[in-house]
């Protein structure tokens, strides 16, 4: 292990020109599905990211419905200004993948690795694209991993990754939140129960938006996994990058990540939160980078991942 202390092929592709701050964006379809391609300016081969953005509502460019950061965007672009091509994704039911939709009761975990892998498929057949790598953050680290378990790829990047099964991030988050006891209980609760396979009618209403009954069979498919179990199944090499003001996701998952896995390394950023801007840890100030689109990634993040991807 080193550790850096810092300082399916097949789909129907529609391209839609746009103009972008590095290089060019161009709109990809999929069916219903949507992303954004991003090349460096030239005609030069590169290498290409497939980057996968985090649980929920989150959109290609790290966004939520109410919450503007536009991370994903930028890391996108930054990388583009350094000769690395990059496809950001919006999941089924998100953005412009909205019309892709499942029902929400027949979603599952591995309905985003499949995805994943049809887009590097797809990523694969551009021109100028030598080699790829996958990129996940926070909930797409998972993804990238499972993904790099079915399709080869010369690298994979996990960015504010958690390094233990969802239950016990979520019992973290719940603490940290300062959700009352009685709350974070019956939360433990009913992940007992799912992970038996045993769905649950008596949610509490404050829980409903993560265990509501039609969600309750994505997350059976998604508490059982151990990321740390499954990032030791690739033999690629793996960069784990965290950052020091998370609120979400601490240093210590990305040590268990790197634990698990001889051709891991790890990069830790100071005062990076958890999407992926510079603040400090009191929460209030953290919170507000969630909505500031203006405020930059933290300096060093595409650094980072730019030694990673031309290190030999």
């Amino acid at each position: 292990m080193r550790e850096l202390l810092l300082l399916s092929l097949g789909m129907a592709v529609t391209l839609f020109s746009a103009s972008a701050m590095a290089g060019s964006e161009q709109e990809v379809r999929s069916g219903e599905l949507r992303a954004t391609l991003t090349m460096p300016e030239g005609s030069d081969s590169v290498p290409a990211v497939l980057i996968l953005a985090g649980s929920g509502p989150v959109d290609r460019d790290g966004n939520l419905p109410n919450a503007r950061n536009d991370s994903l965007k930028l890391l996108a672009q930054g990388l583009a200004a350094y000769g690395i091509a990059s496809l950001r994704t919006d999941k089924r039911g998100i953005g412009g993948s909205k019309s892709a939709a499942t029902r929400e009761e027949d979603l599952r975990f591995g309905t985003y690795v499949s995805d994943a892998v049809d887009w590097l498929d797809f990523l694969r057949t551009q021109n100028r694209v030598t080699r790829v790598i996958v990129l996940g953050h926070s909930e797409g680290a998972l993804v990238a991993t499972l993904v790099a378990q079915r399709t080869s790829v010369s690298g994979a990047v996990m960015v504010a990754g958690a390094g233990e099964p969802a239950a016990a991030i979520i019992e973290r988050q719940l603490a940290a939140a300062g959700v009352p006891s009685g709350l974070q209980i019956a939360s433990r609760r009913i992940t007992e129960s799912l992970l038996k396979g045993n769905a649950i009618t008596d949610v509490p209403p404050e829980l409903q938006a993560i265990y509501r009954p039609s969600a309750q069979q994505y997350l059976m498919s998604w508490l059982p996994i151990d990321p740390a179990k499954e990032l030791s199944k690739l033999s690629v090499p793996i960069l784990v990058v965290q950052g020091t003001s998370d609120l979400q996701i601490s240093i210590d998952d990305a040590k268990r990540l790197v634990a698990a896995s001889p051709t891991a390394s790890l990069a830790v950023v100071e005062g990076m939160n958890h999407v992926l801007k510079s603040s400090s840890m009191e929460r209030k100030e953290n919170l507000l980078s969630y909505n500031d689109p203006e405020r930059p990634l933290a300096d060093r993040l595409v650094p980072i991942i730019l030694d990673f991807l031309v290190a030999p």
